[in-house]
Parts: C-alpha cells; sequence; structure tokens
C-alpha cells in the first residue's frame, strides 16, 4: 500500500495536463493494473519499475534545461565576443542622462545663488557633476530575465 502511494504523489506532484505527465499517470494505472492482476508479491517490482520511468523522465526534463541554458549562455557569451553592448549601457541613455541633468540644473543653479550667492552655486554644480561621473563610471547591473515555466509547471 505504501509503495502506491509514493507513486501516486510523485505523479500527482506534476500539473496532469502537460503530456509528460500524462503517460505517467497511463504507466502508473497500467502499473497498478498490473499488481491487481499478479497480486501483492510483484507490488515493489512493478513500483519500482515506474519509479525508475519517472527518473528517465526527470533525467530528459533536466538535460533539455541544461542543454538550452548552456546554448543560452553561449549565445551571451558570442554576443560580448563581437563588441555588443547590453541595452542598459546604450548612447541614448547616456546622452539622454547628461541633457536631463543638464536641464535641471537651470532651477538648481537659481536655488542655489538665491539661497546662498556663489558657495549655493558651486555646491549645485559639484552635486551635477558627481552624479554624472557615478553614472558615467557605474556598469548597469545585468537584468535578470524571467523564468521560463518548467516542464512540470503549469
Amino acid at each position: 500500500m505504501e509503495a502506491r502511494e509514493r507513486a501516486r504523489d510523485v505523479v500527482s506532484a506534476g500539473d496532469p495536463g502537460d503530456l509528460g505527465d500524462a503517460e505517467l499517470k497511463k504507466e502508473l494505472d497500467a502499473a497498478l493494473q498490473a499488481r491487481r492482476e499478479l497480486g501483492e508479491e510483484y507490488e515493489s517490482a512493478l513500483v519500482d519499475s515506474f519509479l525508475d520511468k519517472v527518473d528517465q523522465r526527470l533525467d530528459s526534463v533536466v538535460d533539455r534545461r541544461v542543454r538550452r541554458q548552456l546554448a543560452e549562455h553561449q549565445m551571451v557569451l558570442a554576443r560580448g565576443a563581437r563588441g555588443g553592448r547590453a541595452s542598459g549601457d546604450s548612447w541614448g541613455e547616456r546622452f539622454g542622462f547628461a541633457v536631463v541633468s543638464l536641464v535641471l540644473a537651470i532651477p538648481l543653479s537659481a536655488i542655489g545663488v538665491v539661497n546662498a550667492d556663489l558657495p549655493g552655486l558651486l555646491i549645485a554644480w559639484g552635486g551635477i557633476v558627481g552624479v554624472n561621473a557615478l553614472h558615467a563610471g557605474v556598469r548597469p547591473r545585468r537584468r535578470r530575465e524571467p523564468r521560463e515555466p518548467s516542464d512540470w509547471e503549469g
């Protein structure tokens, strides 16, 4: 009885709508039918056989996923070797940041001069230069791409 419950738990862990899981469900049903026909003395052998099929299915899913991730990694490396830049480090983004900082410099300069004369102006422009220097020197982090659903998930 315990082996049958383990086998059902393995099958029910997946999405029954998936083609591979439907095959596993058929295999489980066939194993249970064979157990009814052959008796309890063959139960452990039937369950072991079914679990071997589950292991094979799992291995194929893992192999496929590893191959896909390896291919994606090789594509990223190949793109990097050609000198392609990440989309977050584009010329347009840097230019846009510079234009926005210059546009914002006008009111910041006025606020600095009105409140603190020349030292206020120097502090405002020091902050603007510092922010731009920091932006130019820091490379953006690689964005994490959304994970594809696995073959075992719905």
